[in-house]
């Protein structure tokens, strides 16, 4: 259990912050920003806690901790990608229930007929927001994967979440009057 008695340590002033393996990285650094992309959609995803109904908000909550989870793992550099008690790492098992909650929700939709505008009710535009705050931490752990190993269950489990957020947020919007359409050239 993690213990945190004091919260500054000024250990990062000289622009460095610690990884899991006590090594120190610049905070501008391609790993830290996939670090930071993470926990930006995780707060986002916090703002959408709030406006859903609670079956999705546990769904939301447990997909909070899985994140903390995944900036644990992107913390611990290396290729050695097997969980255990020293290496917090995204496990298959944790996408698999992502797929699953994609097709409960999905069954119950309407096939897509046109692209769809990210809005609709309150709770549908907050979870669009976190689909595409998602969608850049993913973009953020690709580019780190190109300079050092990346765990694949953790790549996988981003991309699976910004489909997860795109499908509740169609099955919110689907409680609540539809999808907004998006009208090809609607404007000129």
């Amino acid at each position: 259990m993690v213990k945190l008695n004091k919260i500054y340590t000024r250990t990062g002033d000289d622009g460095t912050t610690g990884l899991v393996d006590g090594s120190r990285r610049a905070k501008h650094d391609v790993r830290m920003a996939a670090i930071g992309e993470v926990d930006e959609a995780n707060s986002a995803i916090g703002l959408a806690v709030i406006a859903v109904p609670e079956s999705a908000a546990a769904e939301l909550r447990r997909i909070q901790n899985d994140l903390f989870d995944l900036g644990a793992d992107l913390a611990t550099p290396g290729g050695d990608f097997r969980p255990s008690d020293m290496a917090l790492r995204i496990a298959p098992a944790q996408v698999e229930w992502l797929e699953a909650a994609i097709d409960r929700m999905n069954e119950a939709l309407e096939p897509l007929s046109s692209f769809i505008l990210p809005g609709g009710s309150e709770a549908a535009a907050r979870v669009h927001l976190a689909r595409a705050i998602t969608r850049r931490a993913e973009r953020a752990a690709s580019a780190l994967s190109a300079e050092e190993p990346v765990n694949p269950a953790a790549r996988s489990y981003l991309n699976r979440l910004s489909d997860y957020l795109f499908v509740l947020a169609r099955a919110l919007n689907a409680d609540s009057g539809g999808d907004p359409q998006w009208v090809p050239g609607a404007n000129r």
